[in-house]
């Protein structure tokens, strides 16, 4: 019993290790205005949290700006956005053509999307979080909504591209 026992647990670990191990897609490249050329090449914890804060930076601009492009372009291939009350988009595709309707129609409400200010990020090797709220403000600056985002990084290539990304309202 205690043979079976430590062989599946053994088996277990190794499938936990093969489905855990995966081939790094075709990173895209962001603009150069949304990333600072120092947070794309530094190594260090601080620089690492810092860079991957002007993601999520670069994220609102664009998103503001209206710059569907410019905001895909911070996913990777293969990442996957949960926004709320919608079906999860997975994949480049997907995520552009998500964004291409919210976008849309957060202009036509004229709602614009904020980042707030406190932000919590942790960095462990190629991997990084953003835990952070948001509030979405409408033209007279009036809040009509908040909430709070959790965003998974990976650094690919030397650059840190969100992988997965979900948030949800307070209301």
């Amino acid at each position: 019993m205690k043979l079976l026992r430590n062989t599946s647990i053994a088996a277990l670990t190794f499938l936990a290790l093969v489905a855990c191990s995966k081939a790094e897609a075709p990173v895209v490249d962001t603009a150069a205005a949304m990333t600072p050329p120092a947070a794309a090449t530094a190594s260090t914890p601080a620089a690492d949290k810092e860079a991957v804060q002007a993601v999520n930076t670069a994220w609102f601009k664009a998103y503001n700006a209206h710059d569907v492009d410019a905001i895909s372009a911070l996913y990777a291939d293969d990442a996957v956005v949960s926004a709320p009350g919608k079906p999860s988009a997975r994949g480049a595709a997907a995520i552009k053509q998500a964004f291409t309707n919210d976008i849309a129609a957060a202009t036509k409400a004229g709602i614009a999307n904020n980042g707030g200010t406190s932000a919590d990020v942790g960095v462990s090797g190629d991997l990084a979080w953003e835990w952070n709220t948001y509030s979405a403000t409408d033209k007279s600056g009036k809040v009509v909504d908040k909430g709070k985002y959790v965003t998974l990084f990976e650094r690919r290539n030397g650059k840190w591209v969100i992988i997965r990304d979900i948030w949800n309202s307070d209301g």
